[in-house]
């Protein structure tokens, strides 16, 4: 399992590497990163854009390496009403993978932790480490 985030603003960056240390030291990089191998399990970690739309470097990093996704996290924020963290409902909907979270912005200590303990339940073992980044 690795973490793969897109970030516009930093927050879903470092909402990624705080889940990726708490969990552990999953590997995590970002979409414009060497992408997983080929069927690597991964997060996708993603921000909201426009009027709840999936960003465009999401929606290209999907096209080539969605074999691997298996669960998405979404930010945005409360204000959007309907829209709020939409494009993970988009994504969750077009390739059938859970919306493990919706962040407000940066997330908080509870959506980290909702978070990593769905990281932990998907690792290899059902909770192996890769030791840390630190």
């Amino acid at each position: 399992m690795r973490l793969v985030f897109d970030s516009l603003t930093g927050n879903v960056r470092r909402f990624a590497l705080a889940v990726s240390r708490e969990a552990g030291g999953v590997p995590v990089g970002s979409v414009r990163d060497a992408p997983p191998a080929p069927g690597e399990p991964f997060l996708l970690l993603t921000y909201t854009f426009g009027q709840g739309e999936v960003p465009a470097s999401t929606a290209a990093f999907l096209r080539s390496h969605a074999g691997g996704l298996r669960g998405v996290v979404a930010s945005g924020s409360y204000h959007w009403g309907a829209n709020f963290g939409r494009a993970g409902d988009r994504i969750a909907s077009e390739f059938r993978v859970p919306l493990v979270a919706r962040l407000n912005k940066g997330g908080t200590v509870s959506d980290r932790e909702q978070v990593t303990r769905w990281v932990r339940s998907h690792l290899p073992g059902g909770g192996e480490t890769y030791g840390t980044l630190d």
